[in-house]
């Protein structure tokens, strides 16, 4: 019997930039887990040639449906654009020194 997907909880729609300068977009429910998995050569085949991959964005969303709207979204857009939401990314999720 297939495994019944969850439709509310936490999932991550997610970009890393391989050592080429592509990215690769992704969607997860363990954000943590996929990127070691991507880091040690097991995720994408994609990444898996491509490394060293590195996380340079990703956001939360509450509902499955919304994350892969999204994932579907992001994988559209032109590099400048995925280039400009990881810039919006790093912007807001950087530390400020006090």
């Amino acid at each position: 019997m297939p495994q019944k997907i969850i439709r509310r909880s936490r999932y991550w729609v997610y970009m890393v930039q391989c050592k080429d300068g592509t990215y690769y977009t992704g969607y997860t429910k363990d954000l943590e887990n996929r990127i070691a998995l991507h880091k040690s050569g097991k995720g994408a085949k994609y990444v898996k040639y491509k490394l060293p991959a590195e996380l340079v964005y990703a956001k939360e969303y509450r509902y499955y449906k919304l994350a892969i709207t999204e994932e579907k979204r992001v994988k559209t857009l032109t590099r400048e654009q995925k280039s400009e939401l990881i810039r919006d990314y790093a912007e807001n999720n950087s530390e400020t020194a006090e």
